[in-house]
């Protein structure tokens, strides 16, 4: 099937199914620091016992503000409502489709994991595994990457007709995610580990959603 893609398209997809592996397995390597206690398990506590700044007040909300657009709820309608935009105006159920599957895909491996690896809140003072906790991976930075990703992924390759010049938003899409990392980290809801851990599996579902696009070709997609 693949042999009768266009050169472009089966670049594209090959080199985004690679970084989807390289991502899944680095957040693999994470899993494995954290199951065994290792060097990334010891950085989490070394951090934890770092004298944290209290924000009160309107520095409080910013930072409450910034963490939230990592919500799944928030950033689940935002991407919904963009697809459907798109797929509205250019005839095209995929931006729907591709936008239910990262969701689906989001909501089950994160999940998954959180009731896996049961990791307590750092706010508890307890670094205890399979103890019913929801903190590996984080879903912050996970959602934080794959939806907004997907949402700029969407507008970068649905909008434009021939010839083909999409909007980039991937420097938007990094600016939030760092943010929500940064302040889940400030705010002390999350181990470091956790947020590298979402980061790292957002990535790959984002990236191997990505490739699975780039496989199946589409009259509307104009590249």
């Amino acid at each position: 099937m693949f042999t009768d893609l266009p050169a472009q398209r089966k670049a594209a997809m090959y080199k985004a199914f690679r970084w989807s592996l390289l991502l899944f397995l680095g957040f693999l390597l994470v899993t494995q620091q954290v199951m065994t206690k290792s060097y990334l398990y010891r950085f989490d506590h070394w951090m934890k016992g770092l004298k944290h700044h209290t924000f009160r007040g309107t520095s409080s909300h910013i930072l409450l503000a910034i963490d939230d657009l990592g919500l799944r709820s928030l950033t689940a309608v935002v991407l919904l409502i963009t697809a459907a935009s798109i797929s509205w105006r250019f005839k095209s159920w995929r931006p729907v489709y591709l936008s239910v599957c990262a969701l689906l895909l989001l909501n089950g491996v994160v999940g998954l994991s959180k009731l896996i690896f049961g990791r307590s809140k750092p706010r508890l003072a307890l670094d205890l595994l399979h103890a019913g906790g929801l903190s590996y991976p984080s879903g912050h930075s996970a959602n934080a990457l794959l939806t907004w990703g997907m949402t700029a992924y969407l507008i970068f390759r649905y909008t434009h007709r021939e010839p083909f010049r999409g909007i980039t938003l991937h420097w938007l899409v990094a600016l939030i995610t760092f943010g929500v990392f940064s302040a889940s980290l400030i705010r002390n809801t999350h181990w470091f580990s956790d947020l590298l851990g979402g980061v790292l599996i957002g990535g790959s579902l984002l990236v191997f959603l990505i490739a699975i696009d780039r496989a199946w070709p589409s009259e509307r997609q104009p590249s």
